[in-house]
């Protein structure tokens, strides 16, 4: 929404500015100038970049226009996972442990996270840590370095639409310029007609420029900020599960761990300490505590 909402302000000032000094808004509105700037920008873009990195740079979009971050309710929802995860492997034998890890979706534990199942990366990556602690050889400082590993390897790939839509971006200025030479030179073809045509063809060949510099400043650097905005906040849920983990392992009780994932969130979106304990000593998350005090 915030996207579509600054959009429109920067092509509301931007038209009305331009009609405000008496210029004619139509002459703007070039058609095949956008053709030539759009389609190279796409062609490009496909050239550059390989079919998965093409695929998620189209679901970044979507998400940054959904501000798809995690909400505060998912956040609460992924640590009572964990706490339940944590008294799990405190009650359980190693092989009902394995169960739960081999099949999350079929366990009553993950079932009361439909978010974080839904999640299958974030669902893999506790599995597989939960697994290592059952194993039982594993030190503290081994399994940090791996998670600091996963969790950047995880950043790196998380990102590539980011850059890939930045790459688009810087070459948008270079490709409105190809779109105004072409307009140039259609209007060289020209030359023995009158002035009022020859300005109007000129000033249809600056259109381009204009477009590749606003497409480039306006539309899809602000996006690529956007799609890095969504893509770091989305990976903290990974932090939250390590600093849980890595307290858990190094003796804190199940309660007092999940503080220290809860902690890793950002203030603006970090649950509060009695959200947390109605969704873990409430047995759910915190919708489902409160349908239950319903």
């Amino acid at each position: 929404m915030t996207i579509i909402v600054g959009l429109i302000i920067t092509l509301a000032c931007m038209l009305g500015g331009f009609a405000a000094m008496g210029g004619h808004i139509l002459v703007i509105w070039q058609p095949w100038e956008y053709v030539i700037i759009c389609g190279a920008a796409l062609g490009t873009f496909v050239v550059a970049n390989p079919m998965k990195t093409i695929k998620d740079a189209g679901k970044a979009t979507v998400e940054a226009f959904k501000n798809g971050t995690p909400t505060k309710d998912e956040n609460i929802e992924l640590l009572a996972l964990l706490f339940f995860m944590m008294r799990e492997l405190r009650d359980k034998s190693r092989a009902e442990m394995e169960m739960i890890i081999d099949a999350p979706q079929e366990a009553e534990v993950f079932r009361r996270a439909p978010t974080v199942v839904s999640n299958e990366e974030l669902t893999t990556f506790i599995c597989d840590y939960f697994r290592l602690i059952i194993m039982g050889n594993a030190r503290t400082h081994e399994i940090e370095a791996l998670m600091d590993e996963e969790i950047e390897t995880v950043r790196h790939d998380k990102l590539k639409a980011y850059h890939a839509l930045v790459a688009v971006g810087d070459g948008l200025p270079a490709l409105g310029i190809v779109a105004a030479v072409l307009g140039v030179v259609k209007a060289m073809g020209a030359i023995d007609q009158s002035p009022e045509i020859l300005g109007h063809l000129i000033a249809s060949a600056l259109v381009g420029t204009f477009a590749g510099i606003f497409f480039s400043y306006a539309v899809v650097g602000p996006l690529a900020t956007k799609v890095k905005i969504i893509r770091d906040k989305k990976l903290r849920s990974y932090v939250i599960v390590k600093q849980s983990l890595l307290a858990f392992m190094n003796g804190a009780m199940p309660q007092v761990a999940i503080e220290h994932g809860r902690k890793a969130i950002s203030a603006y979106e970090r649950p509060t300490i009695n959200e947390v304990e109605t969704a873990t000593m409430g047995g759910g998350t915190a919708r489902g505590a409160e349908r239950k005090a319903a």
